[in-house]
């Protein structure tokens, strides 16, 4: 890496790191005000039954915030993710089911087919210069379409042999959220402590002087595309685990949770800026809220408006660290 590519993204990596602390500190401060809020509104919010049935179900969403983190810090968006996740789960499940495939094998398949998903997305959206809301948001429905096909529109039982992966073990908590906490801990690794995630900083910062400085930003987002991808795969098969079956219906809506979550935990929809870690604490103010809400009653219309208000809140909040974050440059 020459010196000029080096400076272009260790600014980026140093701006990173200083908005990270900064970031934790609010999440984590969010976090302890809804669970003093709904603790003080429902007896049954404090308890460990409740924390821990928050930490199971959320693995799915936090292994895909991991990949749609990337994706936004390279400039990118990725609206396809709920469709993958449910194609992937269909593929895993006809793979044990019909094939009679371990899981580990129904695991490898749904990866790859979550990887070629993202491939296609990245190599589209870059080869043809296409938005990647539009190229994804074709992909939202040629990979539902897709599930409804492989499943026959029906949902298909898989049953024990995947249950394990989301059913409580250590402490209460299941394999699939240790795997998750991983995922986070790696990923936050590779964005803060590898090239790749430099390049990536360097990219969503200013990609045209990350070519300038001789790095080709056309693999690296095609990468970054297929990352989430295979996460998305990962993600189906941990879905499906607590349904214990496939359904083709599965992840309807779930890229705006993942999106949500994402621009929650302080990532920049303008690219450049982002945290795993952050990622990680959206995911469980997203969970927290909804768990708190359900307990104390609230219906599904208050649910939705409330979470939605939530989200247009930290997508202003982002709007004006962008404008302070401009004038300090």
């Amino acid at each position: 890496m020459n010196n000029k590519t080096g400076q272009i993204t260790g600014a980026g990596s140093s701006s990173l790191l200083r908005g990270a602390f900064g970031n934790y500190v609010g999440l984590i401060a969010a976090l302890a005000l809804m669970v003093v809020l709904f603790g003080s509104l429902s007896e049954y919010f404090f308890s460990a039954e409740t924390f821990v049935t928050i930490a199971n179900d959320i693995p799915a969403i936090a292994v895909t915030a991991v990949g749609m983190t990337f994706v936004l810090i390279i400039a990118g968006i990725d609206l396809s993710v709920g469709s993958v996740m449910a194609l992937t789960a269909a593929v895993a499940g006809i793979a044990m089911v019909q094939w009679e495939w371990p899981l580990y094998l129904a695991v490898v398949v749904a990866m790859v087919v979550g990887t070629v998903a993202g491939l296609l997305n990245g190599a589209i959206s870059v080869g043809w210069r296409i938005p990647s809301f539009i190229v994804t948001l074709g992909m939202l429905e040629v990979a539902r379409g897709a599930a409804y096909i492989a499943t026959d529109s029906r949902t298909q039982y898989i049953g024990e042999a995947v249950e394990w992966l989301s059913a409580p073990m250590f402490g209460g908590v299941s394999p699939a959220f240790l795997i998750a906490i991983v995922i986070v801990i790696v990923a936050h690794l590779v964005l803060t402590r590898s090239v790749f995630g430099r390049y990536m900083i360097g990219i969503g910062t200013n990609e045209e002087a990350m070519r300038l400085a001789g790095v080709d930003p056309r693999p690296i987002k095609i990468a970054v595309y297929a990352i989430l991808g295979a996460l998305a795969g990962l993600a189906g098969i941990m879905q499906s685990s607590r349904l214990e079956a496939a359904d083709p219906n599965a992840g309807i809506g779930a890229e705006l949770v993942v999106i949500a979550s994402v621009v929650i935990g302080g990532t920049s929809l303008m690219g450049g800026r982002g945290s795993v870690i952050s990622t990680f604490f959206g995911v469980l103010v997203i969970s927290v809220l909804e768990a708190g809400l359900a307990q104390i009653g609230a219906s599904e219309p208050t649910k939705r408006i409330i979470t939605g208000c939530v989200i247009i809140a930290a997508v202003i909040l982002d709007m004006y660290r962008e404008r302070s974050r401009s004038r300090r440059t």
